[in-house]
């Protein structure tokens, strides 16, 4: 049974949540403030963490990185507001999606399952058998071991960063829309956009040698995006 840490301090939005993941076969713990969740989940780590941007104590995105601190862990924000940039705020510490109040609560259980399995497809890549290492040019890309490097140096990527980078080495001069990567990458059929283009934009920040004139992830106007192999020395990446 996965287990589900809900951390909000509105006990009647905990309580419909929890009810609801409950009746979806999940066990649920809750945390009404960002001390008690960040204890609860160093106490008992959960498989997922639904978790309110605004909280008393320690806010969201601070919980969010301070869980965080001993792996990935899958996690989908609650706003009570939808303006765009608590959503990308929300993505910028790495969470794996987010839901904006009011919501439905069996909209937010379907969301739960969606990041749930994509993270159980996660494992079961990491007990396949090992393939080799993935190039184009300066980057090199470990699928069994999770790990990538430019120029050598690790790359410190979120989950989702790596999965992105993966598809594009594995899809290199293909121009994939925002909408197929979000199939594809994270494995939804539905969710906000802005998704892709902030997680996009950070992984430009850690590959490209001037993220503001990208040339390893072009922006493909009216399609999407698409990955331009560098030649093996590099000598196209600007190092």
């Amino acid at each position: 049974m996965k287990r589900v840490l809900v951390v909000d301090d509105d006990p009647t939005v905990s309580e419909v949540v929890a009810g609801y993941l409950d009746r979806a076969g999940f066990a649920v713990d809750l945390a009404a403030d960002g001390p008690a969740a960040v204890a609860r989940a160093a106490a008992e780590p959960p498989d997922l963490v639904v978790l309110d941007l605004m909280l008393p104590g320690l806010d969201g995105l601070e919980v969010c990185r301070r869980i965080r601190e001993n792996g990935p862990l899958p996690v989908i924000m609650l706003t009570a507001r939808g303006d765009e940039e608590d959503r990308i705020l929300g993505l910028e510490v790495g969470a794996d999606d987010y839901v904006t109040k009011p919501f439905s609560p069996r909209e937010l259980v379907l969301r739960v399952e969606s990041v749930l399995r994509r993270a159980g497809a996660l494992a079961a890549d990491r007990a396949a058998p090992a393939e080799p290492w993935l190039r184009a040019g300066p980057l090199a890309l470990n699928p069994h071991a999770r790990r990538a490097t430019r120029h050598g140096a690790e790359l410190a990527l979120t989950i989702r960063e790596f999965d992105l980078l993966e598809f594009f080495l594995r899809n290199p001069g293909q121009a994939t829309s925002r909408e197929e990567l979000m199939r594809r990458v994270w494995g939804w059929e539905f969710g906000d956009l802005s998704t892709v283009t902030v997680h996009v934009r950070r992984l430009r920040e850690k590959i490209e040698h001037d993220p503001a004139h990208p040339r390893l992830i072009s922006t493909v106007w009216g399609r999407g995006y698409r990955f331009d192999p560098p030649p093996a020395d590099g000598a196209d990446d600007g190092a």
